[in-house]
């Protein structure tokens, strides 16, 4: 359980959403609550959730991150996390990205899904699918406030687990999905093979990381609902956006997806 009151929590969350604001990366937030206190964390990327909504934007789904093992060894975790998805973040069929949104880009591709009903039970894999009526091949845009992606696991939480903007591509009906842990992905940077990956890379199976967002996000109160977006965490690693590039990705038995950058 965490111990750091509320006026750190604040500071924390002032300096991550200032950074946003002022398109200015900052400083990591383990100098205030330190490396390891998810709990802490989480209530910063809480704190700065709720100020969004009562500026009128509103929440549209959630995304998972940390599944990826060469990730979290990548950056010494050993556990996902997951933010929240707000309205703006959607790009989809907009035509060009605008990079002047973004601090520091990186894209990956990932298999996304639309639920057709409240999660407010704790779920199995197995009862994952009854929950989902589309999945799409997507790329989530991820980006840090943090100067130089110098993040620890509370850090990426705190910052709304680095989350930026999403691209929907093609989809299928849920029951026209193949298996998800046998899908496999290849992205390219302007015709240049740049990742690839596959289902099983994601926590064993997109629909097992369905099962911890849905599970984890019980458990802080805060059930996932219809019609919302899920954004199940990456398939292969994650590649630096160059403004002015096109990325593909392509996801066996789901389809492709595709994101332009403004120069």
């Amino acid at each position: 359980m965490t111990t750091v009151d509320q006026h750190t929590i604040s500071e924390a969350a002032d300096r991550l959403a200032n950074a946003a604001r002022t398109s200015t990366p900052c400083a990591p937030v383990r100098d205030l609550i330190g490396r390891e206190d998810i709990d802490a964390a989480y209530r910063i990327q809480s704190r700065n959730i709720e100020a969004q909504l009562a500026s009128g934007r509103t929440v549209v789904g959630r995304k998972i991150g940390l599944t990826s093992p060469a990730v979290q060894k990548q950056l010494g975790v050993d556990q996902p996390d997951f933010g929240v998805l707000m309205d703006d973040f959607d790009v989809s069929g907009e035509g060009p990205v605008d990079s002047a949104r973004l601090l520091q880009p990186r894209i990956e591709a990932e298999i996304a899904f639309v639920l057709s009903a409240d999660i407010d039970e704790t779920i199995t894999a197995d009862q994952a699918p009854s929950f989902v009526n589309q999945v799409f091949a997507s790329f989530e845009i991820v980006d840090s406030r943090i100067a130089g992606w110098d993040i620890s696991l509370a850090d990426t939480v705190a910052d709304n687990a680095s989350s930026g903007l999403y691209v929907l591509g093609e989809s299928i009906s849920r029951a026209d999905a193949p298996d998800l842990a046998e899908v496999t992905m290849t992205m390219t940077a302007d015709g240049e093979q740049v990742s690839v990956g596959k289902g099983s890379d994601c926590l064993g199976s997109p629909w097992e990381a369905l099962v911890w967002l849905a599970n984890t996000s019980m458990s802080y109160g805060s059930p996932l609902r219809a019609g919302e977006v899920v954004l199940s965490g990456a398939l292969g690693p994650m590649v630096a956006v160059t403004p002015g590039s096109t990325y593909k990705a392509s996801i066996s038995g789901i389809g492709d997806v595709t994101a332009t950058f403004t120069a």
